[in-house]
């Protein structure tokens, strides 16, 4: 379960980052940073709080809501392109829309606390990396459920425009109905062209 542990080994506000859709053959990579108020976050609310890949899509729905509802949770959303993501490469692209959470967040975190190995460069504040992040740090969760409840949202809107790639239930990932719509419908706009199987159809 997280815990504020990381957080508070660190001065001043802190801001949790996490994404969701790096893997997927379609859709933006979407990014979240959440800083949590600790003095206003009850229980109750952190009780719904975790990885977002450990909790059910009602799960996570909740959680979003109830985030938001509180008061005690600021937040920012941000995405990179399916074009960016073909001209930049996916790791760029994420570190992009990572960068833009943190710009777009209402007052600038002094540390940010990023799920992974790796520090976005051009990050407007100090940061610390920890691996497997979203299971440890409150602040971290907080943000992979943000991301990735956006980015559902998001891909499910999508497959109704687009309907036949099952973007409402695989969301962009390479399922066997996703592969098997590509066969018989080709790529729309929103799948990344760099992405095999689909770069080798260029």
């Amino acid at each position: 379960m997280p815990s504020f542990r990381f957080e508070l080994r660190c001065d001043g506000r802190v801001a949790g980052i996490d994404e969701a859709g790096r893997g997927p053959l379609a859709g933006p990579v979407y990014a979240a940073a959440a800083v949590i108020d600790r003095a206003r976050a009850t229980r109750k609310l952190l009780k719904l709080i975790d990885d977002s890949k450990k909790l059910t899509h009602e799960r996570r729905e909740e959680a979003y809501e109830a985030m938001i509802a509180s008061g005690a949770v600021q937040f920012a959303i941000a995405e990179a392109s399916v074009e960016e993501i073909d001209r930049i490469n996916i790791l760029q692209a994420t570190f992009l829309a990572m960068r833009r959470a943190v710009q777009a967040l209402a007052e600038p975190p002094v540390v940010a606390l990023v799920d992974g190995n790796r520090v976005p460069p051009g990050l407007a504040c100090r940061a610390e990396t920890i691996v497997g992040g979203d299971a440890h740090s409150y602040s971290i969760a907080a943000a992979s459920i943000f991301a990735k409840v956006a980015r559902d949202r998001h891909m499910t809107k999508l497959a109704e425009t687009f309907p036949g790639y099952g973007w409402e239930s695989n969301r962009g990932y390479g399922s066997a109905q996703h592969l098997k719509a590509l066969e018989l419908l080709g790529p729309t706009p929103h799948h990344r062209m760099s992405f095999a199987p689909l770069s080798r159809l260029v």
